[in-house]
């Protein structure tokens, strides 16, 4: 049998455990790869029987990493973000000189979107990719270079900065707001409340908001949503309530398609962050993008 170079199990059963710790899902490994989880799961069981070690715990629909298992998967995830790096600055060299931000929806369209004819303006030599997408997993993809999370500022394995902090209050259209007049919490907690749940846990619900405003919070008459975007726009159609990130909503307000239902407001508990692979080191379009974001105001 002829030994390969760096004594390497396949490159196949490595990319498969990759993926499948990633994500800790054989399914959702399989869909990346374009494969069936059978694949998957024959893959990691070869890269198991090799090294002669568990990598996963197999418990019922779940995968939990073992201890070696997740110390070959940090090695393979800071080797692939390396070798995705470089192969895709050889590709540009020569080419535009670029860099790629990830945000969601809400924020791209809100925030960012407004601020960047400043960027375009100050720097027309350097194309900026946008990675669009509400589902969290998808913000540690190799190819952004930078990323604007909500949170504490802990992301594992990421250099966070501050971007900024936040208030919430609540928005309706003012139509609606003329038909239902909010005078006290007690009249806002009965009205059809729009809300966004299962997708992030760190977004604030209205539970929290009134329990955070000192209101009640029971019996409530909550719609749910899995995208800000299209709860602000239902929000705009006179359909109920929504919560509103004052530096997400304040060109809504300003435009008079939105207005605060009531006088309650309350401080954001978590903020927003501008964060990049701590072990990759920002090219210097991304260190342009970086230093221009974080001067914008909230």
């Amino acid at each position: 049998m002829v030994r390969r170079h760096y004594d390497l199990p396949s490159l196949n059963a490595l990319a498969a455990f990759e993926a499948a710790a990633r994500h800790l899902s054989l399914t959702r490994a399989a869909a990346e790869l374009n494969v069936t989880p059978g694949a998957v799961s024959k893959q990691v069981k070869a890269l198991e029987d090799q090294i002669g070690r568990p990598l996963f715990l197999r418990l019922h629909r779940a995968l939990e990493l073992t201890p070696e298992g997740h110390a070959v998967y940090q090695s393979l995830k800071d080797a692939f973000e390396r070798v995705s790096s470089t192969i895709r600055q050889v590709g540009l060299s020569g080419s535009p000189r670029s860099v790629s931000i990830g945000t969601t929806m809400a924020f791209a369209q809100l925030w960012l979107m407004p601020r960047l004819g400043d960027f375009w303006t100050r720097h027309q030599d350097i194309v900026l990719d946008h990675i669009i997408s509400d589902r969290p997993h998808e913000a540690s993809r190799a190819d952004i270079d930078l990323r604007v999370r909500y949170g504490d500022g802990s992301f594992t394995d990421e250099t966070a900065t501050l971007l900024f902090g936040d208030r919430i209050v609540a928005v309706a259209a003012p139509a609606f707001l003329a038909r239902h007049k909010v005078k006290s919490m007690q009249d806002l907690s009965s009205l059809p409340l729009l809300s966004v749940e299962g997708v992030d846990w760190t977004w604030t619900t209205w539970a929290d908001f009134l329990k955070a405003a000192g209101a009640s919070h029971r019996k409530l008459n909550v719609r749910r949503f899995n995208s800000y975007v299209i709860a602000l726009q239902a929000a705009q159609a006179g359909q109920g309530v929504a919560l509103g990130w004052m530096s997400l909503v304040k060109p809504l307000l300003a435009s008079k398609l939105l207005a605060k239902a009531g006088p309650a407001e309350i401080e954001a508990p978590q903020s927003f962050y501008l964060t990049w692979p701590a072990r990759q080191p920002l090219t210097p379009e991304a260190e342009i993008l970086r230093d221009w974001l974080l001067q914008q105001p909230a």
